[in-house]
This record gives C-alpha cells, structure tokens and sequence, in this order.
C-alpha cells in the first residue's frame, strides 16, 4: 500500500509541475519612458493594463499569455553576456532586419559580427540587439 501511495503522489507532482507556463518576465529599466519607446516602436509590443498606475510601470503582451514587465528602479544591473537574454521569436526575419536597418539600429549574430544573422544548425535565423539599458534579446524567426 505504501508504494502505491508513493507511487501516486509522484505522478500527480508530476502532473501539477507539467502545467507551469511563464506569466511574465520582469526587466529592470533605468528611464521607462526610453524603454516604452524601445519595446513598443523598435519590437512593436503592444502595451497591456498595469494595476500599479505609479509611473515605474509598463507592461506588454508577448504571446502565449505571458507579459513583459518593464520596472523602473535606480542602480541598473550591467550585464554584458548575450548568454544571459530575453528571446522573441518574429514571422519574417527579413523584414524585422529591414525594419531594424532603417531605424538605423544595430544588431548583431551570435559571434558579434555587426549587421549579420546566425543561421543555426536547426535552421532558426537569429540575430542580437540591446535595449536601452543594455540587456540582450535575441530575435529569431522560430514562430
């Protein structure tokens, strides 16, 4: 009876941790208003409702159910390591790069060399670009 009971309780952990999903992701911003600008006119995130209404706040919809959670707060974190990022994945490459070069706003392959893509061995096309306070987002065409 106790391995069936041990048995039991295993699989329904197992089951309530395979229904975890992302609700969201928090940046911590150093100017919000430059950030906004970044988020909605440079990715085209659309902003959704925030309760705290203090202007340190934005949110935004990125798919799926989960939001970005913009916070503005003193003494920014500087990390300068692509292997630490926030990843969207885009319909068109071509045209988010096209978009991306007539902003005039860099963007780079996973190797750093400026103004290219990385094709992965997958086949997922992928390039890398800042936000204002310099955290890395990988933009990629797995859709």
């Amino acid at each position: 009876m106790k391995t069936l009971f041990t048995l039991v309780f295993f699989f329904s952990v197992m089951t309530t941790f395979a229904q975890i999903k992302v609700n969201h992701i928090a940046v911590h911003v150093s100017d919000l208003k430059k950030s906004m600008d970044f988020y909605q006119n440079v990715l085209s995130l659309k902003e959704i409702e925030e309760p705290f209404k203090d202007g340190l706040h934005a949110w935004y919809d990125i798919g799926g159910g989960a939001a970005l959670h913009l916070i503005e707060a003193p003494s920014i974190p500087k990390e300068v390591s692509k292997v630490n990022h926030l990843c969207f994945s885009i319909p068109d490459m071509a045209a988010f790069v096209a978009n991306m070069n007539a902003k005039n706003y860099p963007f780079e392959s996973w190797a750093g060399a400026k103004g290219e893509i990385t094709n992965r061995v997958d086949g997922v096309k992928q390039i890398y670009i800042r936000d204002p306070d310099g955290y890395w987002l990988e933009i990629n065409d797995d859709f």
